[in-house]
């Protein structure tokens, strides 16, 4: 495993490592709903226990007080400090939904698939799409805002160091606005019950400099790059010889099908197979070879059939994708 690779797979997954303004504010809230409903839960535990204590009868309280502390310790106090976390709760998400200002923002569609991310950028210089798949990059401290829907069933995204959870509903396009505060790599996950393979549909989300992330955009938007020896170049055309063109794209070399994730640069990206393995040119061929093993139910058949040579010239291109 790469570096890079290995410090996403250590990458946490929890709300209690807010990255973004909205990641604090949604770390705020829980934590004073929790301090809200522990005073509560504290106040009728309290009253329980007094309720339980065996007093003589010239020390019971009259039943105006027995009445005084049921209302008041069961009713009222709830009621006031339950409305009071309301009204917090509400002043303090409204701001959650401003949209940003993108006078210089960056827009980036992501579509859910079964089970994948689809990342879609648009790159400024030459004004095409730049196609990803299972990874985001981007850049610190620019507002940016993610076109986010489905391209099949409802799925909900959710990376928790940098935002809250945002359902993805086919037909409809919602939006989410964040600005990183600092480099790093961040898991996401959807977090909506989706099918066989949910549990392994995972998204990274890396945040790059600004200078890093223009120049890993402009890299993205250029097609693939030639094989640089006979064994990558007889992997091309073992790409095109078994019709893996027949799902997927790679810029330069066939672009008739978007079916399946673009693989145009597959071999920079940390993981394949949402999140499932780290990228490297062994676990290309073991997907390539046993796909219905590695994740059962995923829409792409195992290519057991293909002899160890050509696997292995075939994981060799990908890898070489860079």
């Amino acid at each position: 495993m790469t570096g890079s690779a290995a410090h996403a797979a250590q990458a946490a997954q929890s709300v209690l490592q807010p990255a973004t303004a909205t990641a604090d504010s949604i770390f705020e809230i829980g934590v004073v709903l929790t301090i809200g409903a522990a005073l509560i839960f504290l106040g009728v535990m309290t009253l329980l226990a007094l309720s339980l204590r065996r007093r003589p009868p010239s020390r019971r309280p009259s039943r105006a007080s027995e009445r005084l502390w049921i209302v008041g310790g069961g009713v009222v106090f709830p009621v006031l400090v339950l409305s009071a976390l309301m009204v917090y709760a509400s002043v303090r998400t409204s701001g959650l939904t401003t949209r940003a200002d993108l006078a210089d923002g960056l827009v980036i569609a992501v579509t859910a698939r079964l089970w994948w991310w689809e990342v879609r950028y648009r790159d400024p210089a030459s004004g095409k799409d730049v196609v990803l798949a299972n990874e985001m990059r981007i850049p610190v401290g620019r507002p940016l805002t993610l076109a986010l829907d489905s391209a099949d069933v409802i799925h909900s995204f959710w990376v928790p160091e940098l935002a809250g959870k945002i359902d993805m509903v086919p037909g409809r396009l919602h939006h989410l606005h964040l600005e990183a505060r600092q480099p790093g790599v961040h898991r996401g996950q959807c977090a909506e019950y989706c099918g066989e393979q949910h549990a392994r549909m995972a998204l990274h989300v890396v945040a790059l400099a600004p200078e890093e992330f223009d120049a890993w955009l402009a890299a993205q938007a250029a097609p693939a790059a030639a094989p640089p020896d006979d064994l990558a170049q007889r992997g091309r055309e073992a790409f095109l010889h078994e019709r893996c063109n027949a799902c997927h794209t790679i810029r330069g070399v066939s672009e008739e099908s978007d079916l399946g994730p673009d693989l145009t640069h597959v071999g920079s990206r940390l993981f394949i197979g949402a999140g499932t393995l780290p990228t490297h040119r062994g676990t290309l061929g073991g997907w390539i070879a046993d796909t219905q093993g590695i994740k059962p139910g995923a829409r792409m058949p195992s290519f057991d059939r293909l002899d160890g040579q050509t696997l292995n010239a075939l994981a060799t291109y990908l890898d070489h994708l860079k």
